[in-house]
């Protein structure tokens, strides 16, 4: 079974991390919602406050096969110096294994260079950040082992994009449809 690690910092994007959660925790896959703050509840940028499973420190990087990095301000920059956080990225993109992002966390991707070649996509003004990519304007891209997303209101597209890659495009279109969701 697959294990997915959402990653929060304060001032997240509430709805493209919990947007996330929710699709993969329905179709059972086992999800954990992970905070870089040193704290177990973590504040996104609507002042929305969550309960996480646990902190950055306790995850088994070694079990986990998807990391995803929620956008917002300033959730992203808070992602981006969290230093234990940024050597797991680059060591799952070196291995092959697979990143996600969506919104401004793209530039995280773009400022480590691991976006050279691929297509990828970020929230509208953040295009400029997504180093050596090839920018698409679509909802989500998926080019080998990086997935990104435009924004929040491509939280859903982002989520599918992702069950599908763990599974397969009938799960992601059971769950579209079960969730009652028009592609």
């Amino acid at each position: 079974m697959s294990r997915v690690c959402v990653f929060f910092g304060t001032g997240y994007e509430e709805i493209e991390a919990l947007t996330v959660v929710d699709i993969l925790r329905r179709q059972k896959i086992d999800t954990q919602m992970v905070s870089v703050t040193g704290e177990k509840t973590v504040t996104g940028s609507h002042q929305i406050s969550v309960q996480m499973d646990c902190l950055i420190e306790d995850v088994d990087f070694g079990a986990v096969d998807v990391i995803v990095l929620p956008g917002g301000m300033p959730g992203t920059k808070n992602l981006e110096a969290c230093d234990m956080l940024m050597e797991q990225v680059d060591a799952f993109a070196a291995v092959g294994k697979t990143v996600c992002a969506i919104c401004a966390a793209p530039s995280i991707l773009g400022h480590r260079g691991l976006l050279k070649g691929k297509k990828a996509i970020a929230y509208p003004g953040f295009e400029e950040e997504l180093t050596g990519a090839e920018v698409t304007y679509e909802s989500a891209v998926r080019d080998g082992n990086i997935i990104t997303g435009r924004g929040m209101g491509c939280a859903i597209d982002f989520g599918l994009m992702i069950l599908e890659y763990l599974e397969d495009k009938e799960a992601g279109d059971a769950m579209a449809e079960k969730i009652i969701y028009t592609r």
